[in-house]
């Protein structure tokens, strides 16, 4: 995901989601001409040009409005102004200029931020002249499109991104980057503090206490490791804060900066759906993992002993059951050094290099075993393996048909690779190329 953020604002309907979905190639967005159809911000993530930027969409803005449901869009709106890098603010060509397009203006000046004036539903050059009136605002030169029928849309990208300079590449972070992740008050802002040994994060039972990521560097024997604690990942439907909306944004930028991500469960509530998304989240970012147990001093080991508990997580896991599970209490500090510890192990192990004679020797034999099934009447044919990445390490199989290898497949030769090298926590990445 990238950092550079760009919040689309604008009254209500004047064609703000047409304008995202035309960006991203979707319908994702409720799309009618009944203003507020839009309630939460949504984001999608792109590229132009080679320049990546997370745009969101949100509901239209009136500023002035008592009503409910309009004074939390103007509060959603409020918040994409304050995070957002670049704003877009969208009026109606059609409509024309409106008092409430001046009002949002006001506030948009205010923000100092860069901010792009984008005037909607210009589909024809004839219609050009009709952008004219809105130099009254103030913001610059008016860029007249149509979202419906993807007018000048090339030339919006290019001028969104202008503000975005491609980062030279840098030297690569040589310390180890650990992000603490979970739902709401599993204890990640304990865990960290009982690491550090020292109190440097505002711990309460209230969830949701944590907003922003927030680095700390720990000593481990002579080594600098970076932990970053994050905010709760709660489910969509209960996100009802704009914050927590961009707490989760950030959340998911911390993932994907991480070597390899620490997931939080609650040792007193069992594995839930909302523990498996995150899980999902994560390696869905391609970002080993190891499930970290918190809580378990509250746990009565009569009735639950730990084996139980590992084979829940298994069963609950599915296709993620590489994952290590280590049982900890941020209160007591039981076991809580296994955490870097074991960190430090699925890092080693993200970082391998299997040769291709130690790969062909083992993997060609299950394959001639199991070989893989078409569902046409062509035979694959499987020639040969290489590892062509680390960092998770990515596999590339020449086949004579690549694009009929089924997923379940792909399946079978991980766990094959996991069964010969190991890899646990790591997520493996299978692709297939024509020999």
């Amino acid at each position: 995901m990238s950092a550079h953020i760009v919040a689309i604002v604008g009254r209500p309907n004047v064609g703000k989601s047409t304008l995202f979905n035309r960006i991203f190639g979707s319908r994702e967005a409720i799309v009618f001409d009944t203003p507020g159809v839009t309630r939460d911000r949504r984001y999608a993530e792109a590229e132009w040009t080679g320049k990546s930027f997370t745009m969101i969409d949100t509901g239209g803005f009136v500023p002035k409005s008592n009503d409910v449901f309009e004074k939390a869009i103007r509060e959603q709106a409020t918040i994409a102004i304050e995070e957002a890098d670049a704003i877009v603010f969208v009026v109606d060509g059609i409509e024309g200029l409106t008092p409430l397009d001046k009002e949002i203006a006001e506030i948009l000046r205010r923000s100092d931020k860069p901010i792009h004036l984008i005037v909607n539903k210009i589909d024809s050059v004839q219609r050009e002249n009709a952008t004219a009136e809105f130099y009254a605002l103030g913001l610059g030169e008016p860029i007249g499109i149509a979202a419906l029928g993807g007018r000048q849309i090339g030339d919006f990208l290019d001028l969104i991104t202008s503000d975005i300079k491609k980062e030279p590449r840098v030297k690569k972070e040589k310390r180890l980057r650990l992000a603490v992740i979970g739902k709401p008050n599993v204890g990640k802002s304990s865990l960290v503090n009982s690491l550090i040994g020292k109190t440097r994060q505002v711990v309460t039972e209230i969830p949701g206490t944590t907003r922003d990521p927030i680095d700390t560097i720990l000593e481990y024997e002579g080594e600098e490791i970076i932990l970053v604690d994050t905010a709760g990942l709660r489910k969509k439907s209960r996100i009802s804060e704009s914050i927590e909306f961009y707490s989760t944004i950030r959340t998911l930028h911390a993932i994907e900066r991480c070597d390899v991500a620490v997931i939080l469960f609650d040792a007193t509530q069992g594995v839930d759906k909302q523990d498996l998304q995150i899980v999902d989240a994560t390696m869905e970012r391609h970002r080993s993992a190891i499930i970290v147990v918190n809580k378990w001093d509250l746990v009565e080991k009569e009735t639950n002993t730990a084996r139980q508990y590992v084979l829940a997580i298994e069963k609950n896991l599915g296709l993620y059951d590489f994952l290590p599970v280590i049982f900890v209490s941020a209160l007591t500090k039981q076991r809580i050094t296994k955490v870097i510890e074991k960190a430090k192990e699925v890092h080693a192990q993200q970082s391998r290099r299997i040769t291709t004679s130690a790969l062909n020797k083992s993997i060609m034999v299950d394959i001639q075993i199991t070989p893989p099934k078409s569902s046409t009447s062509r035979d694959i044919k499987i020639k040969f393996v290489t590892q062509i990445k680390t960092n998770p390490p990515m596999f590339c199989f020449f086949c004579n048909y690549p694009k009929l290898v089924q997923e379940s497949y792909k399946r079978f030769l991980a766990n094959k690779l996991r069964e010969h090298f190991g890899f646990p926590g790591v997520p493996l990445g299978i692709v297939f190329k024509e020999k």
